[in-house]
């Protein structure tokens, strides 16, 4: 019998969950009430009693942090090619250029050392992203954006319950944007929050997520600054209400999971192949993705063809991510082939494997061993 197809990820939803999405359908108040201001409360305890409020999408976020920042047309923002585009498009939405800097071979993330050079008289702004959930150095982050006088939005979306330093991301730091896409390590269907630092960032947030609109009594509305439609609903933020209590559950069973990809990779067989796997961190990570580089140079096939034999086995496989720069949108802003040569290098080699807290440790092996045959049945003589 063949086993069952294993997707790259699956979200965990439980039938309590499901129940108290049904009761809030019933209830009658179906978009943002009192669901979605009892799951900001609840994020707020787990961000240190920082101000947090939720969005329809991990992209908003980052969009409205940028405008409450002042980022306009004319400045510039630093940030990473190696991330899915929605972290430079908020960049380009607020009017601003995105300034691309190398990442790190050894993190994947962006290379500090590379940022001070990037910065000019009209940054404003940095975005780091957190790689499959492994945290940028916010000690060095932060020393660079202190010293040169720049805001941080964390692009955080990978790394809720991660820590820096025993310090959960989102306890301290700027701005923090999180995701909760299905693919995150919990999920609102689609959704996303923003850490902020104080009640005035949180009230300005509000209007930018619905429409500029400020509310005083019973018929009260002014209307001073152009918001958009980013508000949760509370069917949303009920499925998050149900995920947030496991997130800890979750990542702990994802660090098992990942202990297991790195013992069946340590094997003399599988090592010999040229797998480069990413920084074995099992206190700080929450463990978003496990992504593998491919010995491209030693293969006789493709990236592609090498997920579409483990799609016909029976196994699904990612790319996260291409490098942004090189999208056509980009290089009409005068990006090109070659200007960042680590991630470019990473982008075209990189393979995320399956990895969700409902997978058996069964499956870790069978997706290390299929990798490793096809690996090996291709190899360049």
């Amino acid at each position: 019998m063949l086993a069952p197809y294993l997707p790259l990820t699956r979200p965990t939803i439980d039938e309590a969950t499901i129940a108290g999405v049904g009761e809030v359908l019933r209830s009658g108040w179906i978009t943002s009430g009192p669901k979605v201001k009892e799951l900001e409360a609840a994020l707020s305890l787990r961000c240190a009693g920082r101000p947090v409020r939720v969005f329809n999408s991990g992209t908003c976020t980052m969009e409205i942090a940028l405008r409450i920042a002042g980022v306009g047309p004319g400045h510039e923002v630093i940030t990473t090619p190696l991330s899915w585009v929605a972290t430079s498009h908020v960049i380009l939405e607020v009017g601003a250029r995105p300034v691309f800097v190398d990442i790190d071979p050894v993190t994947r993330n962006i290379d500090l050392d590379r940022i001070e050079a990037a910065i000019t008289p009209a940054t404003r702004a940095i975005i780091p992203v957190d790689l499959a959930g492994l945290p940028v150095d916010r000690d060095r982050l932060y020393a660079i954006a202190q010293r040169r006088g720049l805001r941080v939005i964390e692009d955080a979306a990978q790394s809720l319950g991660s820590r820096w330093r025993g310090r959960e991301i989102g306890e301290g730091g700027d701005f923090v944007s999180f995701s909760f896409h299905p693919n995150k390590n919990i999920t609102t269907i689609e959704g996303g929050a923003l850490v902020l630092n104080d009640e005035r960032e949180a009230r300005l947030a509000e209007q930018y997520r619905l429409q500029g609109v400020v509310r005083t009594g019973f018929d009260g509305m002014e209307v001073d600054l152009v918001g958009g439609k980013f508000n949760l609903t509370d069917v949303a933020a009920r499925v998050g209400l149900g995920q947030l209590p496991r997130l800890d559950e979750f990542n702990l069973r994802r660090r098992e999971l990942v202990r297991g990809y790195f013992e069946r990779c340590a094997t003399p067989a599988v090592r010999a192949l040229g797998l480069q796997l990413p920084i074995a961190d099992f206190t700080e990570t929450n463990w978003h993705m496990f992504q593998v580089v491919l010995p491209a140079e030693r293969l006789t096939i493709t990236r592609a063809e090498v997920m579409a034999k483990l799609h016909a086995a029976g196994i699904g496989s990612g790319v996260h991510y291409p490098a942004i720069h090189l999208f056509g949108v980009y290089r009409r802003l005068g990006w090109k082939e070659g200007d960042l040569p680590v991630a470019e290098g990473i982008a075209r080699r990189i393979l995320t494997l399956p990895l969700f807290p409902l997978m058996t440790d069964a499956d870790v092996g069978r997706v290390v061993e299929q990798l490793a045959g096809i690996l090996h049945a291709h190899q360049k003589s």
